[in-house]
């Protein structure tokens, strides 16, 4: 048993399409890596341009722009606009909340409670009205209006009756036998007669319909789909076929023209390095070094070491002056208010070594007379 699986088989190529991949591959390619090479060198030209030209210009636009721009708002915000506005609110709350809180506090709130104690006794005096006085008359004024209310619906029921009566038997009843015996007759009449017509004229519309759909098919449908079958569907084989492999040979180039921009690129860079930095290089390390190296032993050095011992006299000589201030401060002190008293010695709660504690003496609270 074979427990290998056979490798997926490839489709089978047409002898159009090998015929047409071979030139179109060359031609491509030589459009392609003129095309390739001078992007890679725009790409190379765009990053170095960016790391050395337009990152410094940017960021020094950047501080240039929070210099001119931010920065003196935040100024005008933190030393201007914050102090005035603390100012102004404390000057609104001095000359407007304050007395509007007193004005609450110890004049409204007292009229409000008395304003209100005034309209709780209105209220109570009306209520008193209202239980005592109107809802007696409500009360009778509404069982008099029941009682009428009930004569006249008795009245009222009487004369619905007589005139439902008349108009069942004038005009339902003579309408419901015109309608019956006039109307129906009539009206299926017209039905019948309108259905005939409906289908004479279906009738006539589908023959016209058939006589149009084979008229149309055979003058315009037949044709497109020939045309479709036998033209547009090889034409459209052929162009499909062309352009991918139009597409294939696009990115073969442009692969293979990477590859040729890479050699091209590490060639100029090697000649670069050859006839410029190994130069420079050795300029740096055979002249520049040694100079710089005669320069710090002889010049660099001696001065640094000058420049620290003059450093150091000098800290010295700023020592000995903040002494001799300081010395004389307290000469001036000591003339003007006298000396500074010594503390006094504070006895201590334990006594000294040789009065150390003992069982034998008297200071114990166990051998105390």
């Amino acid at each position: 048993m074979d427990l290998e699986k056979p490798p997926p088989q490839q489709p089978a190529e047409g002898c159009l399409t090998v015929a047409i991949r071979v030139p179109v591959r060359i031609v491509v390619l030589l459009l392609v890596v003129p095309v390739r090479m001078l992007w890679d060198a725009l790409v190379v030209g765009g990053r170095l341009l960016r790391d050395t030209v337009l990152r410094p210009v940017g960021r020094a636009l950047l501080r240039v722009a929070w210099a001119v721009f931010v920065w003196p708002w935040v100024t005008l915000w933190r030393y201007v606009l914050v102090p005035l506005g603390r100012g102004i609110a404390r000057l609104v709350r001095a000359l407007i909340v304050a007395p509007a809180l007193w004005l609450h506090r110890y004049l409204l709130t007292p009229l409000g409670h008395g304003a209100a104690w005034v309209l709780r006794g209105i209220g109570a005096g009306f209520a008193w009205v209202y239980g005592r006085v109107l809802t007696p008359v409500g009360r009778a004024l509404a069982w008099l209006l029941k009682g009428v209310g009930h004569a006249l619906a008795a009245v009222g029921a009487g004369v619905y009756a007589a005139v439902a009566w008349l108009a069942r038997y004038l005009v339902v009843v003579p309408a419901g036998w015109f309608y019956r015996y006039v109307l129906t007759p009539l009206g299926r009449g017209i039905a019948w007669l309108a259905d005939g017509v409906a289908r004479l004229v279906r009738v006539i519309f589908n023959g016209v319909g058939i006589a149009l759909y084979w008229v149309l098919r055979v003058l315009f449908v037949l044709p497109g789909l020939a045309l479709r079958r036998w033209v547009l569907t090889p034409v459209g084989r052929v162009l499909a076929v062309v352009g991918r492999e139009i597409g294939a040979a696009i990115g073969h180039a442009w692969r293979v023209a990477g590859h040729l921009s890479l050699a091209v690129g590490r060639f100029l860079g090697t000649l670069f390095r050859w006839f410029f930095v190994e130069p420079v290089h050795w300029v740096y390390r055979t002249v520049l070094t040694p100079v710089g190296h005669v320069l710090r032993d002889t010049v660099l050095r001696p001065a640094a070491e000058a420049a620290r011992s003059v450093g150091r006299e000098t800290r010295q000589a700023l020592a000995a002056a903040r002494a001799s201030a300081r010395q004389a401060r307290a000469d001036l002190r000591r003339m003007l208010f006298g000396d500074a008293r010594e503390p006094q010695a504070v006895s201590r709660r334990e006594p000294m070594a040789r009065e150390t504690r003992t069982l034998g003496s008297s200071t114990t609270a166990l051998t105390k007379d």
